[in-house]
């Protein structure tokens, strides 16, 4: 401590050695003893900090500029825009509407106020492919089984496949957001999801169709029905799970018939695939070729027998 006390005085103590040696004398302060050179230099850094912070500033202002100049929605920028996901969210996407769990939102933990089409375009175009390609694929194996059954390559399900399932995955989250949304008039705490919300998560709700529909392809019909319980009861519990932090502020009424509604529809879906792309066809019946059949010879009667016998 005395070192430092020392140090810490020893400019003054000199200074009042000088003051009593030369009275006349004046003192000069630290600052001004300071080299001009210094100084320059040092205000010319600041100058330059100060330019620096004026394009960080620039580049900010720039940045959002650029983040309010959203495309119109007739633009293809603005669509691009739902299309710009990685395959890690796809995926995670995928896994999050494989495996629903109570408490698990798929909208909050999955979507994050980010949905996209990508999945649902190209989950959509898969299920539909795969539904006309394996409809197909059961009437040729049940052919081969059966040979009475004819078989012609049927290539109006690819169009059917296609219609329907689109439509189900545009006309029906339509249908529930603008009913959440009269909804939302009535009860004031309700907060519905945004329309492309409803689609993404319809979208991906549909996953898990796809691999349910090749197992189709096992010929055993109460195998079939298993696993399309299994698949139409993990894709309803998501819809369900999704869909419950919405509408549990409205009455239990409302509440009880949109997701029996929204269940219903799940099911008549997965029924409707399975009994119009995987009915097989019935056995054609086999007519024996035409044959003339031949009279009977006349065989003269007995000449013992009336004639009124033989009339």
């Amino acid at each position: 401590m005395a070192a430092a006390d020392e140090l810490a005085f020893h400019e003054f103590e000199e200074a009042t050695n000088l003051l009593a040696q030369t009275p006349d004398a004046t003192t000069t302060r630290s600052d001004q003893l300071t080299p001009q050179g210094h100084v320059a230099v040092a205000m010319g850094s600041g100058g330059s900090y100060g330019t620096e912070d004026d394009a960080e500033e620039s580049d900010k202002a720039a940045l959002l500029q650029e983040e309010k100049q959203q495309p119109g929605f007739w633009t293809f920028g603005y669509y691009q825009t739902f299309f710009d996901v990685d395959t890690s969210q796809v995926l995670d996407r995928i896994k999050g509407s494989l495996l629903p769990r109570p408490g698990h939102n798929f909208v909050r933990h999955h979507l994050r106020n980010r949905p996209d089409l990508y999945g649902p375009f190209w989950i959509c175009a898969t299920l539909a492919f795969v539904l006309a390609v394996t409809g197909n694929l059961t009437l040729v194996l049940a052919q081969k089984r059966d040979p009475s059954i004819h078989y012609s390559p049927q290539f109006h399900k690819v169009t059917v496949a296609g219609i329907t399932i689109y439509c189900y995955a545009w006309l029906v989250p339509l249908a529930l957001w603008g009913f959440l949304q009269w909804r939302k008039g009535v009860r004031e705490r309700m907060g519905p999801y945004t329309f492309l919300e409803t689609v993404c998560v319809y979208g991906y709700s549909l996953f898990v169709f796809i691999p349910t529909v090749v197992l189709w392809l096992v010929p055993i019909p109460w195998l079939q029905w298993l696993f399309g319980a299994l698949a139409l009861a993990l894709s309803a519990a998501g819809l369900v799970f999704t869909l419950w932090p919405v509408v549990r502020e409205d009455t239990r009424l409302a509440a009880a018939v949109l997701l029996s509604a929204v269940v219903l529809l799940h099911a008549l879906l997965a029924m409707g695939c399975k009994f119009y792309f995987f009915q097989p066809l019935p056995p054609e019946l086999l007519e024996p070729p035409h044959q003339a059949t031949a009279q009977p010879p006349n065989i003269p009667l007995p000449p013992t027998l009336p004639k009124s016998m033989a009339t």
